[in-house]
């Protein structure tokens, strides 16, 4: 089957995109994937080439992988440096793989949309011969839902990888203090403390849906979210314009809480909200507080998916600190396809010892969590 590629999403209809993605899951939609490549956040400067792959019959869309050409391993949180770098000792191209993935947002989901996992065989059946003809070393699917996960575990060659983040379970508390009532004294008494530290400091939150923010507040939202990156002396990945083309095209899916002492914000905390899942992406503060971060990213995200009945808050990627806040272990799944087979051989090795690195880690990391016992 010849594969249909897609350099611009807005080569093809939102609705026909969207009708192969979950209602449940805005990263996957037209508008927020157009979004971040109509706003130049994306491109060829940045080293993410869109290069979306289709199955078509006729005129309509049986499957889809949402993808990308890649000449690094930036921005991609499955971690994959130390492959590069191997090849390259080896005198092996691992530039350019294909990626397909959310850009810049560790968040697990669809990867193979389509109907049924039938509908995807002959897609993913397709892929080896694809990386071949297009001079690709390896195709990267990360951050897979149970759906991909099996449509993947049926194609040879591919090799999984796993992971672990942190997420916070809503166990149906009637408020904050509902959830404290669930942790040991100890943690209680710290949440408690550390909430207490921010209002001691005069900062109140303001919550606001997309439609809500004008341009002058997502003006603050960017400055907020570039400046995590100038402390590091990096460039942000996204554009100023994303901000407001996503306002523009999805509204109802996001989340923005302002921090502000008296009238005048001083942090931001970007969410984007789907299902019954409550999704933190981006924070950014413009001057020090002490614990304003926990508050901003943690709390505040509590309070609200437990207001609007959110049964789960991802706030991102790593943080070993969301353990001792409640945030649980999570298991998180990648599958990898390597042409070379040294280099395939040298990983599934690799993968198998990290695997029950992982494995331990997550059991081990559920002993600082702050629940009571018993």
């Amino acid at each position: 089957m010849p594969l249909q590629r897609l350099e611009r999403l807005s080569e093809i209809a939102p609705h026909t995109w969207d009708a192969l993605v979950p209602e449940t899951q805005p990263f996957l939609r037209h508008a927020f994937l157009s979004s971040l490549e109509d706003s130049g956040s994306l491109g060829p400067h940045s080293g993410w080439q869109p290069e979306h792959l289709l199955h078509v019959e006729g005129d309509r869309l049986i499957a889809a992988l949402p993808s990308y050409r890649k000449w690094h391993s930036y921005g991609e949180y499955v971690f994959d440096h130390a492959w590069a770098e191997a090849c390259e000792r080896a005198g092996i191209d691992y530039y350019p793989k294909l990626l397909t993935a959310v850009p810049f947002s560790p968040v697990s989901g669809p990867r193979l949309l389509a109907a049924t996992i039938e509908d995807g065989f002959e897609l993913l059946q397709s892929l080896p011969g694809y990386l071949e003809i297009e001079g690709l070393s390896s195709a990267h699917i990360n951050f897979t839902d149970p759906f991909t996960d099996a449509a993947l575990a049926g194609q040879p060659g591919w090799l999984q990888r796993i992971g672990c983040q942190y997420h916070w379970q809503n166990r149906g508390y009637r408020d904050f203090q509902d959830f404290l009532d669930a942790l040991s004294s100890r943690k209680r008494k710290q949440m408690r403390k550390e909430r207490e530290q921010v209002a001691g400091q005069g900062i109140d939150f303001e919550w606001l849906e997309g439609r809500q923010l004008d341009q002058a507040q997502w003006d603050f939202v960017y400055a907020c979210y570039a400046n995590t990156y100038a402390v590091r002396r990096q460039a942000p990945y996204l554009t100023r314009e994303f901000f407001s083309l996503l306002a523009e095209r999805m509204p109802e899916s996001i989340r923005v809480v302002l921090a502000k002492q008296g009238s005048r914000p001083v942090a931001m905390a970007f969410s984007l909200v789907g299902g019954d899942s409550f999704y933190g992406r981006y924070w950014g503060c413009l001057a020090e507080f002490d614990r304003l971060h926990f508050e901003t990213c943690f709390y505040q995200g509590m309070d609200y998916a437990i207001a609007n009945g959110f049964q789960r808050f991802d706030a991102g990627a790593q943080g070993e600190h969301k353990l001792i806040r409640g945030f649980e272990p999570v298991i998180t799944h990648s599958w990898h396809y390597l042409r070379h087979p040294g280099l395939k051989s040298a990983v599934k090795d690799f993968l198998e010892r990290e695997r029950v690195g992982v494995m331990g880690y997550a059991e081990e990391a559920k002993t600082a969590l702050p629940y009571r016992q018993g």
